[in-house]
């Protein structure tokens, strides 16, 4: 009696937990990525932080400055820190994608230090937009192109054409993030195809702050210490984000 029972729950409900398994392992996977997104993106906005708060150090005429890669390092893994409550866990890393970061940060570094040191050289054109677009690229590089990171904006407020929204990228700004009623600071994600290619495509906005407003900000048009006009913009907007794809 107690088999013929078995036996029927079986066939009623192993059909209904077979279907469950792909579906489970599918949100499973994209929480995965997502953790990753937001880990990758920070960490990369961290780094960047750090060279944001340097520029008057950068651009002063001396050398033997304590801006190595490894007070770069150390002081993105403090904002990393500070920005998620918690350290980088390293034992974590399934792709790669932390060490390929840090490895990105470091290389980049390394390569700026006779630029940061030039003692007869003022404004060295070492800012944080530039940091970030090398970085970048030599990630891109770590990871055999398996997992990108850029910088990207809205299409008024790009001046590096490397930098400017693709399809999708220009719908999410567009579409969510520029809308009054989207969640200031909250990540999109979904899986996306790009060039065709399947990936998984982690989006996170970015809002004017002060540092930022004297390259972009008022008056509009007037021309900031790069020799580009100013953007106009204001603080608390919309005025980029930080692109991440993993390709499946």
């Amino acid at each position: 009696m107690v088999t013929k029972l078995l036996k029927r729950v079986c066939r009623v409900f192993l059909p209904v937990f077979m279907l469950t398994l792909p579906f489970t392992s599918s949100v499973s996977i994209a929480s995965e990525m997502a953790d990753s997104g937001s880990e990758l993106t920070t960490l990369y906005r961290a780094a960047r932080k750090v060279i944001s708060k340097n520029q008057a150090l950068i651009n002063e005429k001396r050398s033997g400055k304590k801006l190595t890669a490894d007070y770069v390092l150390e002081d993105a893994l403090k904002n990393f820190k500070a920005a998620t409550g918690k350290d980088l866990d390293m034992s974590n890393d399934p792709m790669g994608g932390k060490k390929a970061m840090l490895d990105a940060v470091r290389s980049v570094m390394n390569d700026a230090q006779d630029l940061i040191n030039d003692a007869d050289v003022g404004f060295k054109g070492f800012l944080p937009a530039i940091f970030a677009r090398q970085v970048g690229t030599a990630f891109g590089k770590n990871t055999a192109g398996k997992v990108t990171i850029k910088l990207t904006a809205p299409k008024k407020y790009v001046r590096n054409r490397a930098n400017r929204p693709d399809k999708w990228e220009k719908s999410v700004i567009s579409g969510k993030f520029a809308k009054a009623d989207y969640e200031k600071g909250k990540p999109f994600y979904e899986d996306a195809a790009v060039k065709g290619k399947a990936a998984f495509r982690y989006i996170l906005p970015e809002y004017y702050s002060e540092s930022c407003l004297s390259c972009h900000g008022t008056p509009k048009g007037s021309l900031d210490i790069t020799g580009g006009k100013k953007e106009g913009g204001v603080l608390g907007e919309l005025g980029g984000a930080i692109s991440l794809t993993i390709y499946k």
